[in-house]
């Protein structure tokens, strides 16, 4: 438990640092695009669904940095820009049993940015993740996941972004342990930007 608290606490420190760090000079993306957002949802292992075994439900908050990478390119419909989305997500374990899972995500994200007030995005990504709960079949503490999903940025009168997504999320430990059964879920979040 201590060699993992360690671990832990020194990505979320190299988090923290990427996360203080203005976007680069060189990026002549609106400024107004780089924000902090704080999200919370619901998620559901369904089993049956892939290899998943066990229904797990989880209650969801992240928080989220968003780091424009790119000037906005394209035309039409598609015009958009690369971000670099640092998450620590914070999943509370409601079924089958109570317990936090906690963790870090990379995220790679596209934003359609053709209309300022409605901004669809796609992302991908994933990162480590340690759980607390007792849940059947998962052989470590431990683990990995990665995610994929859509989301839907509504700009408010106020210059804040409201945020809405899907995600499918997978936890595994990557077979380092047995067993490995693992969790595949659906997520939906709703958020802000600040």
């Amino acid at each position: 438990m201590q060699r993992f608290a360690c671990t832990f606490c020194s990505m979320l420190l190299v988090m923290l640092m990427f996360m203080a760090q203005p976007a680069a000079a060189a990026s002549p993306a609106p400024a107004q695009d780089n924000h902090w957002a704080v999200l919370t949802g619901y998620g559901y292992c369904q089993p049956g669904w892939g290899l998943t075994k066990v229904r797990v439900e989880t209650l969801d908050l992240v928080l989220r940095r968003d780091l424009v990478l790119t000037d906005t390119m394209g035309s039409s419909w598609y015009r958009g820009y690369h971000s670099l989305l640092l998450e620590a997500p914070l999943y509370l374990v409601i079924t089958p049993d109570v317990g936090p899972m906690f963790g870090l995500n990379f995220l790679a994200n596209y934003t359609f940015s053709a209309s300022d007030r409605h901004r669809p995005y796609i992302f991908a990504g994933g990162g480590p993740v340690y759980n607390t709960a007792d849940i059947p079949g998962m052989g470590s503490d431990l683990n990995g996941n990665y995610q994929f999903g859509l989301g839907w940025k509504y700009r408010m009168n106020c210059g804040q972004d409201l945020l809405f997504e899907y995600r499918f999320h997978h936890i595994s430990n990557a077979g380092t342990k047995d067993p490995n059964d693992p969790l595949n879920s659906s997520k939906f979040m709703i958020g802000v930007t600040f």
